[in-house]
C-alpha cells in the first residue's frame, strides 16, 4: 500500500461518497504496533500546498519506511479548503492530521476539530517552539494546537540597475528618502517607460504589504492597526506611510495603474526592468528564479522607517502548519509523523530545500541558506520579530461600512482627509472589537508592558 497524493476541489466533497476514503472512522487498522502481522494504521492528511508537495510526498515515503506499519495519504485540496473541512467533520470523515492556517485556528477550536498537542508534546519540544508560540495562532486558551515552521520575512526590493541609472548609492532608510529616489528614479527612467514605485494595490492586502515591514520597525505599538498597549485599534499608526504613497502618486512616481495591479503582473513588470521599488516577503527570491526569470540586477534591503531608526521590529508574519484532529481514531499514530514532521531534520531539509525560511529558532541557527539568488537578504535579522496575534481577522467580518484597505487606497489614489478617515476607521474597528468580544471569538487584552522593540533579536542573535 503506497502513498497516495490527491487533488480534490471543494465541490468534489458535496458529492455523496466522495469523502468515504478519507474517513478516519473507516480504518479498520488498530493502533501503531498494536494489531496482526500485515495489518497497518491508515492516517490520511490534508493540506492546502502545492509548492512543497513533492517535498511531503518524499518525506512522508521515508516516514513509511521507517515505521513499517504506517500508511499515509496525502491529499492537496484545491479551493474551498475551510468549507471542505467543514463538510468533512460535520460528515464524521475529517482527515487525521490537517493543514490549519493562523486565522483558523480559535474557530476551529471553537467547532470542536482540533485536539491540543499538550497531552503529547515532549517538554523537550516545547522548548524548541518556547519563544515562536502566539495566542490564537498556535495556542488557544494557552493550550498548543499547532506549531509554526516557517515565516514571511518582509523586505524593500529595489532594481540595483534602476537606482544606479538615477544616481543613488544605495536603498533608502527613511520614508522621506523613498518618496525621493522614486522621483529620481522616474525621471532617470523616463527613456525606458521606468517607475520609483508600485504597490500590488488590487490586493485586500496590498496596502499593507508596504505599511506593515514600514510601521513595525519604525514604532514600539503594534500591527495590523492594532495597538497592543492600548488593547485598541488605531490606525493612526499607517498615517506617515499613506501620506508617503499619497505623494509618490502625486509625485508620478508611482507605476500607472498600480491601483488595480496584482502582485504576479506587478513582479512581470519588475522582471521587466520597469520598477525601482516594491515591497514583499522572502518567496520572491523563488518567483524570480522559476515564475518570472530576470536579467536585471535586484536586491532587498530592511524596510526604511519613519525616522531612520528601529524603534520596533520587522514583523515575521508566522502562525502555524500542522493539526490534529479531534475526531482522528489514531491520534498517538498521528502525533508521531507531526512530531517528525516539525523535528529539526525535516525542517532543516525543508528550509535548504528552498520551500521557506524557517523561524524554529533550533533550525534557523543550523539551517543553510537555499541555493536561491536573492535569498542572503531574507535571512532572519536582530530587528525582525515576530508579533503577538491581532483580533483582526476576527474583526473585520464585523466591521460596519468600508474596509480599511479600501479607505486607505482612496486617500492613496484621490488623496482627501486622512485624519477623519483614520478616526472614522478607528470607530468602526473598536466597535467591531466589542461585538468580537462579546460573542467570546477573542480573548486579546490589552497590554500595557508591550514592547516592539523587544522583539528584536528572537530569531537572530542582536550584532
Amino acid at each position: 500500500m503506497g502513498m497516495k497524493k490527491w487533488l480534490l476541489s471543494g465541490a468534489s466533497l458535496l458529492l455523496v461518497g466522495s469523502l468515504a476514503a478519507c474517513s478516519s472512522g473507516q480504518t479498520a487498522a488498530p493502533e501503531t504496533g498494536s494489531g496482526t502481522e500485515g495489518q497497518k494504521t491508515k492516517l490520511v492528511y490534508w493540506t492546502i500546498d502545492r509548492h512543497d508537495s513533492d517535498f511531503i510526498e518524499a518525506k512522508i515515503k521515508e516516514y513509511q519506511e521507517l515505521n513499517k506499519d504506517v500508511e499515509i495519504e496525502m491529499k492537496v485540496m484545491a479551493d474551498n479548503y475551510s468549507q471542505s473541512v467543514d463538510i468533512a467533520f460535520a460528515s464524521n470523515q475529517a482527515p487525521d492530521i490537517l493543514r490549519v492556517d493562523p486565522g483558523n485556528v480559535p474557530t476551529w477550536v471553537k467547532r470542536g476539530y482540533l485536539e491540543s498537542f499538550d497531552d503529547y508534546i515532549s517538554p523537550e519540544m516545547k522548548e524548541r517552539f518556547a519563544n515562536v508560540l502566539i495566542e490564537e495562532k498556535n495556542m488557544v486558551d494557552g493550550k498548543i494546537y499547532t506549531l509554526p515552521n516557517i515565516g514571511q520575512f518582509w523586505r524593500l526590493i529595489y532594481n540595483v540597475d534602476l537606482f544606479e541609472k538615477a544616481g543613488i548609492d544605495s536603498p533608502p532608510t527613511t520614508v522621506a528618502e523613498m518618496v525621493e529616489d522614486a522621483k529620481k528614479i522616474t525621471e532617470a527612467g523616463k527613456d525606458i517607460g521606468a517607475y520609483g514605485f508600485a504597490g500590488n494595490f488590487k490586493s485586500a492586502s496590498g496596502f499593507e504589504r508596504i505599511a506593515y515591514p514600514i510601521t513595525t520597525l519604525s514604532k514600539n505599538v503594534g500591527n495590523e492597526g492594532y495597538d497592543f498597549q492600548k488593547g485598541q485599534f488605531d490606525f493612526g499608526m499607517y498615517k506617515e506611510v499613506a501620506e508617503a504613497l499619497h505623494q509618490i502618486k502625486e509625485d508620478g512616481s508611482m507605476l500607472p495603474g498600480s491601483e488595480s495591479l496584482d502582485i504576479d503582473p506587478l513582479r512581470a513588470q519588475f522582471a521587466q526592468g520597469k520598477i525601482g521599488m516594491y515591497f514583499n516577503h522572502s518567496v520572491e527570491p523563488t518567483v524570480y528564479k522559476t515564475q518570472f526569470p530576470t536579467d536585471i540586477r535586484w536586491a532587498a534591503a530592511m524596510p526604511p522607517t519613519i525616522d531612520g531608526q528601529a524603534n520596533g521590529a520587522d514583523q515575521v508574519i508566522s502562525g502555524s502548519y500542522l493539526a490534529l484532529s479531534k475526531n482522528s481514531e489514531n491520534k498517538e499514530a498521528a502525533w508521531k509523523f507531526i512530531e517528525w514532521m516539525y523535528s529539526d531534520e525535516v525542517q532543516v531539509a525543508y528550509q535548504e530545500g528552498g520551500y521557506g525560511l524557517s523561524v524554529i529558532p533550533s533550525v534557523a541557527a543550523t539551517a543553510k541558506a537555499p541555493d536561491i539568488a536573492g535569498i542572503e537578504n531574507f535571512l532572519p535579522t536582530a530587528n525582525d520579530g515576530i508579533y503577538p496575534a491581532t483580533p483582526l481577522i476576527i474583526t473585520e467580518g464585523r466591521v460596519e461600512g468600508m474596509k480599511k484597505v479600501d479607505i486607505f487606497n482612496r486617500f492613496i489614489f484621490a488623496g482627501g482627509d486622512l485624519d477623519k478617515d483614520i478616526a472614522d476607521l478607528n470607530a468602526r474597528y473598536n466597535a467591531a472589537l466589542e461585538k468580537a468580544k462579546a460573542a467570546g471569538d477573542t480573548s486579546i487584552e490589552a497590554k500595557p508592558d508591550f514592547s516592539a522593540a523587544d522583539l528584536q533579536g528572537s530569531l537572530a542573535e542582536k550584532k
